[in-house]
């Protein structure tokens, strides 16, 4: 198997698509970016490169992971609902997919040291094992707030040799340790600075796009045995920054047929003050070094997100989405802490599968969008529970 780069997915020249995206960096990274562009483009094209890549996701990462006919989801919703497994990978979540190829892209460019940010720790586990499996030196950045949520992944990002950073500005959420993790690439050029999601300067939205790419290209050749089309009438999946929804929908933009539906997080409500639904609340402007929609005040300052998920707390999202939702080709449903809950525990209950609350929240979507019996839904189950557990046993006990 070799990803396919789909050439009307890249952006243009200076990293835009459409009116999202671009590099606005210090000038003392813009070598950095540069070269990170150049070794990107030459790896996706030699062959050598796929095949140390392809062979890890699966033998190491344990892909493909399973797409999974729901009888009991089908019927309740009356249509033909699958769940894509990605809970079931290597450290519990889709985020090894980028871990692992960003760290081949760090040892092309001679990197040794990688710099990291996480929210919900997923991508800080990834990255931490993907560190320990290549013997690269780890910092992690990591909001106090989200430290205190989410205490397994940063027990298992210090066992696997990673340091954790506390950020104690702002929220202590992902916007700010992203904030701490850029100040440190600064500080330190020399080091890789490896991106968790579709944000971030060109080329970052890009190379992860591609790495999680594999997600859709086995969606692809799962349903064509399954049921003997390719393609989904509808694709659900939640976003924060966007990386599992990139993914998921990376081989279906040019679709016109396959309904994509983004999941943000409502919170406690969309006019309640404390949300993190980006692409309702949010207007063009500028967020880690990318052109995107962000929620902020009148002056452009961002406004505090809020998201009983770690890693939907963030008050921007992925510039390809902001040009996908802006264009009228991605949909989006906005998702409260409370629904999320509910479909959290209504999974675990009749499956046997305790979902991440992100993956809760697209699950959630299915009561909010229209279906009938013939349509085939997948829905990308992001990451698995086991972070979550004290944030369901509070609310639910």
């Amino acid at each position: 198997m070799k990803l396919e780069h789909i050439k009307s997915l890249s952006p243009d020249e200076l990293g835009f698509y459409g009116d999202f995206g671009g590099a606005f960096i210090p000038e003392l990274l813009d070598p950095n970016v540069r070269a990170l562009k150049e070794a990107f483009n030459d790896a996706f094209e030699d062959s050598d490169f796929q095949e140390a890549y392809i062979p890890l996701l699966k033998q190491y990462v344990g892909r493909p992971t399973p797409l999974y006919f729901s009888e009991k989801l089908s019927r309740t919703h009356g249509a033909n609902i699958y769940l894509k497994r990605e809970d079931l990978n290597h450290t519990g979540s889709h985020k090894i997919n980028n871990a692992i190829g960003q760290i081949l892209l760090a040892k092309r460019m001679d990197k040794t040291r990688i710099i990291a940010e996480t929210g919900a720790g997923q991508h800080g586990v990834a990255t931490a094992t993907a560190c320990a499996l290549m013997g690269m030196e780890c910092t992690v950045f990591m909001g106090a707030n989200d430290i205190a949520r989410q205490a397994p992944n940063v027990q298992r990002m210090r066992y696997l040799g990673a340091e954790v950073v506390a950020v104690e500005s702002g929220s202590q959420t992902l916007k700010d340790a992203t904030n701490e993790a850029i100040r440190q690439w600064i500080n330190h050029p020399d080091a890789y600075y490896l991106i968790g999601s579709v944000v971030g300067p060109d080329p970052y939205p890009t190379i992860v796009a591609y790495f999680q790419s594999i997600i859709s290209r086995e969606i692809r050749d799962q349903l064509m045995e399954e049921t003997g089309t390719s393609s989904p009438t509808k694709i659900v999946a939640c976003v924060g920054g966007g990386s599992n929804a990139a993914g998921a929908f990376y081989h279906f933009y040019e679709e016109s047929n396959v309904d994509l539906i983004a999941v943000e997080a409502a919170g406690q409500g969309l006019n309640s003050g404390k949300s993190a639904a980006t692409s309702v609340l949010g207007k063009p402007g500028i967020l880690h070094g990318s052109k995107t929609l962000l929620m902020q005040t009148g002056d452009g300052q961002v406004v505090e997100p809020h998201s009983i998920s770690a890693g939907l707390d963030y008050p921007g999202i992925g510039p390809l989405h902001a040009h996908s939702i802006s264009i009228g080709r991605t949909q989006v449903v906005t998702i409260t802490d409370s629904e999320a809950l509910e479909a959290a525990g209504e999974l675990s209950r009749n499956e046997g599968i305790i979902p991440a609350l992100e993956s809760a929240h697209a699950l959630a979507a299915l009561n909010k969008i229209e279906l009938n019996k013939d349509d085939v839904v997948v829905v990308n189950l992001s990451g698995r529970g086991d972070k979550d557990m004290s944030t369901y046993e509070n609310y639910t006990l």
